[in-house]
């Protein structure tokens, strides 16, 4: 999987994996859905966020929960049954992690108003902030003006996960319908279908306009699809949609079409889990499932040690605990065994270049890390362009002195962002 140019003159040769490497037949494992999901949504620690329900509630599957405080936002419940609780914690970066723990029924008991909103003149919108494979499809519909192009993502972010692949080959036949509902519901005149070139006959018939992507990291990620299929930059610290180009996952295009034509929203998502052997399976898990059970499921066992990472090894979270739930953007499980865990180093820079080699957005990583060891997050950002990284965790990959330049960006990121809110909410 992992290859590295002579003398490493060059970026690393990190290869996608294909549907081919799944160990399963064509369709997804099922996991048995649980006697207890958990909705959860995280916010800028700064917000002060109440959920209109409380235990004891009860709650039926697709009705939607609003989070007083924090607008017109909701949850919307993946199961009918009673709240056992309401909690808050803290989440990465200073977030504020609003659970809802809900004890669920044996059947399912459907909310009426998804499919009475279906029938209004906006198309029940409000149903479809998140869908699997795109929490920020909100945004996307609500862009003003409307976008100009929609790039369908049917490559997967990080290596080892076949999600979106996987997605593609269940759902390539229905994919046309979907890409017109998608076109209806954000004005979009543009439709673009990006995948891997091993999947370029199945996507044709989407009658979508088909771009193949050579499968390698990080050619998937959102910025750099922008510019190979567009010729447009994302501005440092800006979205996609300032662009007018929004990016969409093909399992988000397939559910959006399902949701309207069962007249139900989707409270499953498709999961890469791949073991310690990286072994890599897809499974179909109703949202807000324990990862705890996907890994009782499937035999796989975790020690003292070892590393639970949501996503993959490149761009992946670690956990602390198998009871964080599968989310609307949980597209793996990735179990490491101890033995591989790298640990980082307080070495100091020993300015290889290894970094700003592999680097896609050209950023000279090796002069920005010194200013982020040392918390000087706006000169970071001013000077050597933090605000312009892609977050593909290349530079961490690669550094032979083992600094964790990745965490130091993301929490550079997030104390710029934290800085910029206090100045708004001081003016």
């Amino acid at each position: 999987m992992i290859k590295k140019p002579f003398f490493s003159f060059g970026k690393p040769g990190l290869k996608y994996s294909g549907v081919d490497a799944l160990h399963q037949k064509e369709t997804p494992a099922d996991i048995p859905d649980p006697g207890r999901i958990l909705l959860q949504r995280a916010f800028p620690g700064t917000d002060s966020v109440v959920p209109d329900i409380r235990p004891g509630d009860r709650v039926r599957t697709g009705q939607r929960v609003r989070l007083s405080g924090s607008g017109e936002t909701f949850l919307v419940s993946s199961a009918t049954g009673t709240v056992s609780s309401v909690s808050e914690e803290a989440g990465f970066y200073g977030q504020t992690v609003i659970t809802i723990a809900i004890e669920t029924d044996d059947a399912d008991q459907w909310d009426e108003d998804f499919s009475a909103a279906l029938k209004g003149p906006d198309g029940a919108p409000g149903f479809l902030e998140s869908l699997p494979g795109c929490p920020g499809f909100g945004d996307i519909i609500r862009s003003d003006p409307p976008l100009d192009t929609l790039i369908i993502n049917a490559l997967d972010q990080d290596l080892l996960i076949v999600t979106q692949q996987f997605a593609l080959q269940a759902a390539a036949d229905r994919l046309a319908a979907g890409i017109e509902r998608l076109k209806r519901q954000t004005g979009a005149g543009r439709v673009i279908l990006a995948v891997s070139p091993n999947q370029e006959t199945a996507a044709r018939k989407s009658g979508a306009q088909v771009a193949p992507i050579d499968p390698v990291y990080p050619n998937a990620l959102p910025e750099l699809l922008v510019k190979r299929l567009l010729g447009k930059v994302v501005p440092a610290g800006g979205g996609l949609g300032e662009t007018g180009v929004g990016c969409i996952t093909a399992e988000a295009v397939a559910a959006l079409e399902q949701a309207f034509s069962q007249g139900r929203p989707p409270v499953h998502k498709l999961v890469t889990v791949i073991d310690k052997a990286e072994k890599a399976v897809c499974v179909r898990v109703r949202i807000g499932t324990p990862i705890r059970e996907i890994l009782d499921f499937l035999d796989i066992k975790t020690g003292e040690g070892d590393r639970l990472v949501v996503g993959g090894p490149m761009r992946g979270r670690a956990v602390h605990t198998a009871e964080t739930p599968v989310l609307h953007d949980t597209d793996a499980v990735f179990v490491q065994d101890r033995e591989n865990v790298v640990p980082g180093s307080d070495t100091p820079c020993v300015n290889c270049g290894e970094c700003v080699r592999a680097c896609p957005a050209g950023i000279p990583v090796n002069m920005l890390v010194r200013l982020l060891e040392n918390g000087q997050y706006q000169e970071a950002a001013t000077q050597y362009d933090l605000l312009s990284c892609v977050e593909c965790g290349l530079c961490a990959y690669v550094c032979i002195a083992r600094i964790p330049i990745f965490h130091y960006i993301m929490l550079g990121k997030h104390e710029i962002a934290l800085a910029q809110r206090m100045e708004e909410s001081n003016a």
